[in-house]
């Protein structure tokens, strides 16, 4: 990041309808390595059946373009989709990295669970995790990670050359920023996480994990860290931080749960992967009842 040349990755987006959430292969210009960001694992509540649809698409633009995955980056533990990184991983290879507080999110949430003592809270289900500031690249294109939490205790962005991939971090300007009301978040901490994101160049390119269309505009998911400074409705340059706290903490008790809150924490938790099988070969997700009511 200190560099005066910063190189400028190719970035193909992926948008899944059903979860709203666009997944990104990150290519390094001057070789065919590349990352594959937040990817999704097509998953029917109603059956509890899953598919690989989303994730078979990614697959065959990095086939077709004969591409080397060395990483698949998860930027925080999703809870309004599955990951298909596993998948994804089984087919094109790749490591599956998310940040080091993933320890923090499954000490807590495998008591929401009921976890027994075999699911680990060390983050071993992941290749691996990524600390504050570690440097790593793809390819010949420098990478840092940086930890933004704020929306979960484990959130991260990842400045990859001159793109900034935020998570729920940040929304489009128009749309501001994420909720930080779930277990482990702080609106006050998202704030300065947001800092963090906007003292970046104000020419690096930002990424959207999602995009909810207000006011009935059309489906984006590319910014400026210029445009955030200047127009983010909630953290624009001159709002403080105390008026975003209480915007937050206040919007945030009109927010219903995500749809897929209960199953995407217990597999995202596990890098992915399914509960182990029973008897019967089939694996099985819990509904703790009145958990997040």
């Amino acid at each position: 990041m200190t560099n005066t040349i910063v190189t400028k990755p190719d970035v193909a987006a992926f948008f899944d309808k059903d979860s709203n959430t666009f997944s990104y292969v990150v290519k390094d210009p001057a070789s065919s390595s590349c990352a594959i960001v937040d990817s999704v694992l097509d998953f029917d509540y109603a059956s509890g059946g899953t598919s690989h649809k989303g994730a078979d698409e990614i697959i065959a633009y990095v086939t077709t373009h004969k591409l080397k995955v060395e990483w698949l980056i998860e930027t925080h533990v999703h809870a309004d989709h599955i990951s298909a990184a596993p998948y994804i991983q089984s087919k094109v290879g790749g490591k599956i990295g998310i940040g080091e507080q993933i320890t923090t999110v499954q000490e807590t949430f495998a008591k929401v669970f009921n976890e027994g003592a075999d699911f680990l809270h060390d983050g071993s289900q992941f290749d691996f995790l990524f600390e504050d500031g570690e440097q790593f690249q793809i390819g010949e294109m420098q990478c840092t990670a940086l930890h933004t939490p704020g929306h979960t205790p484990a959130c991260f962005t990842h400045v990859l050359g001159d793109a900034v991939f935020v998570g729920d971090t940040l929304f489009m300007p128009d749309a501001g920023t994420a909720r930080a009301d779930f277990p482990g978040g702080d609106a006050g901490i998202l704030f300065d996480s947001v800092q963090r994101i906007l003292a970046l160049p104000e020419d690096h390119r930002i990424f959207m994990c999602h995009d909810y269309c207000p006011n009935g505009r059309e489906l984006e998911y590319e910014t400026t860290v210029k445009a955030q400074r200047e127009l983010n409705i909630h953290v624009k340059k001159g709002m403080s931080k105390e008026t975003f706290v209480d915007l937050r903490e206040t919007r945030d008790k009109t927010l219903a749960m995500p749809r897929l809150i209960l199953p995407s924490l217990q597999i995202n938790m596990r890098a992915g992967h399914m509960p182990e099988p029973e008897g019967n070969g089939l694996s099985y997700l819990k509904i703790p009842l009145n958990a997040f009511k």
